[in-house]
């Protein structure tokens, strides 16, 4: 059994790192989704707040798991024994920085490969942090994160 993971920060998942999810189980048998719980990122929601949301989001994907990890990706995809890393790509921008990435994990453990997956067109120009900007702003972001989410950037921003 080939696993992979997907790790980031999924703060908070969008519809866009779903697509990503749904394209990495066609080729995976099993994948972990892994909440990264230290980063250089402004986090809004917590390792909590974020598994939730994903395992609401994924309930229905048998062969897809929730974790968190603290420390290097590397280490945490040899923990459960992964043979891949999914990364999503969805503007050039983003491939110089995955791209070294990629080298870098590569360098600390050439057993994990960084499998590149692009999104649906329609979600390209979605991150996480767009999207918190726009409901920050009174914006509508309901076609690009799943509704429990939606409903929790409103309580957030809205009150």
């Amino acid at each position: 059994m080939k696993s992979a993971i997907y790790p980031g920060t999924f703060d908070p998942i969008t519809n866009g790192h779903l697509d990503i999810i749904q394209r990495g189980i066609q080729l995976f048998d099993h994948m972990i989704i892994s909440v990264a719980i230290s980063s250089d990122k402004n986090i809004l929601f917590s390792e909590k707040e974020r598994i939730d949301f994903i395992q609401q989001s994924i309930s229905n994907l048998p062969s897809v798991e929730v974790d968190s990890f603290k420390g290097l990706m590397v280490d945490h995809a040899r923990k459960h024994s992964a043979v891949a890393a999914i990364r999503g790509l969805r503007v050039l921008s983003d491939f110089e920085f995955e791209f070294k990435m990629a080298l870098m994990n590569r360098s600390l453990n050439d057993q994990i490969n960084t499998v590149f997956l692009m999104p649906n067109s329609k979600y390209i120009h979605v991150s996480s942090s767009m999207v918190k900007e726009v409901v920050s702003l009174g914006g509508d972001v309901s076609e690009y994160v799943p509704s429990h989410v939606n409903c929790e950037l409103k309580k957030i921003y809205n009150e």
